[in-house]
């Protein structure tokens, strides 16, 4: 017998004042209260009930301990209660990792979105470039970009796809001319980001005609991020690939352009990562189920508007 039961039937044992009545209490035998009494006593190596023929007593010790048993047991049933809740009430907070691009234009719309609906959940929200341990980093999920994913043992639900394409300024089109082909950009400055997900020295196009592969001139900026090739883009400084959620602000505002529209990149898988289907808390699952709602709709809509002929139009 664990030790909050032997102290479920002590505190019987001293409200009802008898091992009987205890018992009846407990749908249990005389027996087996008072073993588990003797038990507790053994425990604590103290006496907690005087007993004589005719009545039971506490202790001076036996009042104490009664006093904190009590409270344990309510703080014991409270923490089951609130435990149950989150299974079927969204509440508490959310440690959630994103890719800085994804996070930046989808993730942190979807929170405030959700929070609308669900204000009881708040969020805590780290935005790098890579696929985080959750179990050993404590994040609740992870939402990345991926051609596929290693073997972790963790549940990944697929969000949607999507891909990357090639941008410039109207300034860097107008004093270097527009390219007509992939292997026309041998004469460009092609800025590269340099992480696992993206082509560094071999840029593979996509198109109507199959794969095109280019190799890249040397460049004369590298950068580890999407968001500061956004910038450097903007900024005139050379080509560079761009996924479609930096790109779509940028395109819509008019200070990038879209080059080579014919061709994209290879498309990437966007997952919901996170380490178990079992026992999962309302909050993740109100949270899954609506983003697998959300950035399919949200994917679907950047793709129609950087393969609009109006983004080619503005030079």
């Amino acid at each position: 017998m664990d030790v909050f039961q032997t102290m479920r039937f002590f505190i019987a044992v001293a409200q009802s004042g008898s091992f009987t009545a205890a018992a009846e209490i407990l749908d249990t035998t005389t027996t087996n209260v008072s073993k588990a009494v003797s038990s507790l006593e053994a425990r604590v190596q103290t006496r907690l009930i005087n007993r004589t023929t005719r009545r039971l007593a506490l202790t001076e010790a036996g009042a104490r301990y009664l006093q904190r048993c009590e409270k344990i047991l309510d703080e014991v049933r409270e923490a089951d209660e609130e435990a149950g809740t989150a299974q079927v009430m969204p509440v508490g907070r959310l440690k959630i990792h994103a890719m800085s691009a994804i996070g930046n234009h989808y993730v942190i719309e979807a929170i405030a979105r959700y929070r609308k609906t669900h204000p009881s959940v708040m969020f805590d929200l780290t935005l790098t470039n890579r696929l985080p341990d959750l179990l050993e980093e404590g994040y609740d999920m992870s939402i990345v970009l991926a051609r596929n994913l290693p073997d972790s043992g963790f549940v990944a639900q697929r969000l949607g796809i999507t891909y990357s394409i090639l941008c410039a300024s109207p300034a860097y089109l107008k004093k270097r001319g527009i390219p007509d082909s992939p292997s026309s950009l041998c004469s460009h400055d092609c800025l590269r980001i340099v992480n696992t997900l993206m082509p560094v020295e071999n840029w593979e196009f996509e198109g109507s005609a199959g794969v095109e592969t280019v190799a890249v001139p040397l460049s004369p900026f590298h950068v580890n991020t999407a968001d500061a090739m956004t910038i450097a883009i903007t900024n005139g400084m050379g080509i560079g690939i761009q996924p479609i959620a930096s790109a779509v602000d940028g395109l819509k505002a008019g200070t990038l352009v879209r080059v080579l529209p014919e061709y994209h990149f290879e498309e990437l898988s966007l997952f919901a990562i996170y380490p178990s289907r079992k026992f999962v808390d309302a909050k993740i699952k109100t949270w899954l189920e609506f983003l697998k709602d959300l950035i399919p709709e949200l994917l679907a809509s950047d793709e129609k508007i950087v393969d609009s002929p109006k983004m080619d139009e503005s030079l």
